[in-house]
């Protein structure tokens, strides 16, 4: 008995030993600041596996017992390396120092866990320090067009911060900020987006292969974080520049347990304007006239951790445009007062609880809050002697969200990363209500109007669930699997869908990788866009009995090439078509209030491919990018065009370049430069006037003529190009270190060859044929430009 418990003691023990394994977790964090490191790298460097810490910093790496050799890393951080002997599960929180070293302008990455080994493609990260890093439109620093310098991604007009994602349009884009989707982005008409960098973590943007753990839009995900706040010592940052000012506070409530950040941001061109204004009205004795913009963001904070297993958040956002117009002429007896507003904005409210179950198992709980709203509104009042008339209009929209979700992490070995989770969104839409009233005094005038017509509310109930897992298969196979299961429901209508994920990576070799995807995405919200204007007028409505749920199905091939370690290239190519999209019906829109919206649409068909080419240079002193994409969408809605025609943005090149250069610490320079293929618009071949108006001219006054409709005679949809866009950007940062902290003065210029840009088209008469004698003059297209070359200057502060 003796001799064998001494045989299974000297030959199977060590064999059972060997095989033991053990789990080290925990979370990775600035050391300056506290802030969580979504994404970080983790790896053996003796087995040469290796993971990355989650969207809320914690990772969970099982490696076999015995002493191991751990390397972390991150974007623009020094790695660290640790050896522990690992006898027993372990909890390891990571912190890591900020590169002195060019961090500030440059993408570094550790090669064991580059883009070549990720089963993830189509994605884009950017560092906030890179984003800032970049020439801006009129110094405000702005995530949306930082982004649109990728690949895959555009702008749709001059200036805007629109997303267009491989041929889809922007509702098609689920943007979440701290996880609650976020249903305008923009401020001043589209101009600026209403994230504030300052208060921003990560920005991640996913256009393909999307994860399981993703749903609800068909063209991308942008996931932004926001800073949770310093939780060692008080800082604080802002700037003053052109158009707005902004300031962020952070720092520990209690040291290392509860911290908070706010950040708030406001336009000042208002404020400047009303002394001009003022005096302006001076001179002109009885008449008012007063008009401004402005919008604010204010961005809030609060985390506080309960012990290594428990922490919880609280963040907020609120965001608010305002345009108005104020116009009175007062003298007596006469007397007209004139008021126009025009008001929209967000606001979403998320709180979130962290903990670890164990090692290996982590969960994530939310209850969130998202509205968004639109107003619209005229009073009018006119009085003589004893005639008076007034009326007065109002429009409003909106989309109001209430949700709860829950979702875990579960790493049982490197060879498997399994996520599952569930949410359930109630849905309230305001599809539009207009209020209109008139009285007037007059006994001739018709009687007086008291009326409200509008879309009736809408409730919708979403639940979506998920499960997918990242498997290695093998030593260089790597493929991340999943389902993605959502109902909605609907006035007693019930839609369901599953939908496959799946993402392939091969190594070649260390340096070398192919990968390849396929995604189905449903989607059950719509937006209903006006394709003449920009406003905020477009509205969110749902999937119904009657307009049924957009899908989508994407499969993407590419090829990654690690060149240097500080160069490489990504090669994708992509294919996607899009079932049940809407738009109005021809001569449809929001002001058409005598039916409901869901009268006022018609459905159809859209199709996007094309190939797209990164090349990156990640370190040394000049870093940036090359981006090129070639693609092809159309759109095909037989309402509207018995022929498949390209969709309006649809843009067959789209090149950016774009290079940063860090001489030291005081200095550094960024330049870009955007080409884009023209936008396809709708040119009318001619016009005529329909049968019964041409008979009413027939039978009256030939002045009766020039006051009749004409009909556009229009052969095919979308059938001109507008002139090829292009543009060059640059901006210089001197930076200077202060006993209180660091000022820095940014100077910069859009558009600095003055390209004469189109912003949009229209018909006119040739002058000089008029003059000429010509009968009729001569018709041409001319073109509306705005922004031939804008200086800026900023002036930002951190201490």
């Amino acid at each position: 008995m003796k001799i064998r418990l001494l045989i299974f003691l000297v030959i199977v023990a060590p064999g059972l030993l060997s095989a033991q394994k053990h789990t080290i977790s925990g979370y990775i964090e600035d050391e300056a600041t506290g802030e969580k490191l979504l994404g970080a790298n983790i790896f053996n460097v003796n087995t040469f596996e290796g993971t990355t810490s989650n969207n809320y910093g914690f990772y969970s790496f099982t490696q076999p017992a015995g002493e191991t050799t751990i390397r972390y890393s991150f974007v623009g951080y020094s790695p660290r390396e640790i050896t522990i002997s690992l006898i027993k599960d372990t909890l390891i929180n990571i912190s890591l120092q900020p590169s002195i070293e060019l961090a500030e302008v440059v993408v570094t990455a550790d090669r064991n866990e580059s883009k070549v080994r990720s089963t993830q493609m189509s994605v884009n990260e950017m560092p906030i320090k890179t984003i800032k890093a970049l020439p801006v439109f009129m110094g405000e620093v702005d995530v949306i067009k930082a982004l649109q310098l990728m690949p895959g991604i555009q702008s749709g007009n001059e200036g805007t911060s629109g997303l267009y994602v491989r041929g889809g349009s922007p509702d098609q884009n689920l943007i979440l900020l701290d996880g609650v989707p976020v249903y305008n982005a923009n401020h001043l008409f589209g101009f600026f987006s209403v994230f504030n960098a300052d208060a921003i973590n990560s920005v991640k943007l996913v256009k393909g292969g999307f994860p399981a753990r993703y749903g609800g839009r068909l063209s991308s995900v942008l996931d932004i974080r926001m800073k949770e706040g310093n939780s060692k010592e008080f800082h604080g940052e802002g700037s003053i520049g052109l158009i707005a000012a902004k300031l962020t506070l952070e720092g520990p409530i209690i040291k290392d347990k509860t911290s908070f950040i706010i950040s708030a941001r406001r336009t000042y061109a208002d404020l400047i304007a009303k002394p001009f204004i003022a005096m302006a009205n001076n001179y002109q004795p009885g008449y008012k006239f007063n008009a401004g913009y402005n919008f604010y963001d204010l961005n809030a904070k609060i985390n506080h951790k309960f012990s290594d297993r428990s922490r919880l958040y609280l963040s907020a956002y609120a965001g608010r445009d305002k345009a108005y117009s104020k116009e009175k002429y007062d003298y007596a007896p006469n007397y007209d007062n004139d008021e126009f507003s025009l008001k929209w904005g967000n606001i979403t409210t998320s709180l979130r609880w962290n903990y670890i179950f164990n090692q290996k198992l982590f969960a994530n709980t939310r209850a969130s809050y998202s509205k968004y709203k639109f107003r619209m509104g005229e009073v009018y009042e006119t009085k003589s002697n004893d005639y008076t008339e007034n009326y007065d209009y109002e429009y409003f929209s909106g989309i109001e969200d209430v949700a709860g979700s829950i979702d875990f992490d579960y790493v049982p070995n490197p060879g498997h990363y399994i996520r599952f989770g569930m949410s359930n969104i109630y849905h309230t839409f305001n599809p539009g209500v207009t209020a209109y009233s008139s009285k007037s005094t007059d006994e001739e005038e018709d009687q007086d109007i008291d009326t409200t017509f509008s879309n009736s509310r809408v409730y919708a109930n979403e639940t979506d669930a998920y499960i997918e897992d990242e498997l290695t298969i093998g030593g260089r196979i790597k493929a991340n699997a999943g389902l993605h299961f959502s109902a909605f429901a609907v006035r007693k209508k019930f839609y369901l869908s599953l939908q496959p994920r799946l993402s392939i990576r091969l190594l070649l070799n260390e340096k070398m990788s192919v990968k390849a995807s396929y995604a189905l995405m449903t989607q059950y919200i719509h937006l209903l866009s006006n394709t003449t204007i920009g406003l905020p007028t477009d509205l969110w409505v749902p999937s119904t009995d009657s307009i049924t749920p957009m899908q989508s199905q994407q499969v993407a091939v590419g090829w990654v090439y690690d060149i240097t370690g500080s160069i490489d290239v990504q090669i994708e190519g992509f294919y996607k078509w899009m079932d049940n999209l809407i738009t109005y019906k021809p001569g449809a829109s929001y002001f058409t209030s005598n039916d409901t919206w869901e009268n006022m649409v018609t459905t159809g068909k859209g199709w996007s491919y094309g190939a797209e080419v990164l090349v990156r240079k990640k370190l040394g002193k000049i870093t940036g990018w090359i981006g090129y994409t070639l693609a092809w969408s159309d759109r095909l809605f037989k309402e509207v065009s018995s022929k498949k025609y390209p969709y309006r943005y649809d843009r067959r090149h789209d090149v950016s370049v774009v290079m940063m250069w860090k001489k030291n610490e005081n200095f550094d320079f960024g330049a870009t430069w955007v080409f884009g293929t023209g936008n396809a618009v709708t040119l009318a071949l001619d016009k005529y006037l329909a049968q019964a108006d041409y008979n009413l001219y027939l039978n009256q006054d030939e002045n009766v003529y020039y006051g009749l409709p004409y009909v556009n005679n229009i052969e095919n949809r979308n059938n001109y190009r507008m002139p090829s866009y292009h543009r060059l950007d640059f901006n210089a940062n001197f930076h200077k270190k202060k006993k209180w902290g660091t000022r820095t003065w940014s100077v910069g210029i859009y558009n600095a060859y003055f390209r004469q840009n189109a912003f949009f088209l229209y018909f006119d008469y040739d002058e000089k044929s008029y003059w000429n004698g010509n009968d009729p003059p001569k018709k041409v297209l001319k073109q509306v430009s705005l922004f031939p070359g804008i200086p800026y200057v900023t002036y930002s502060f951190k201490f």
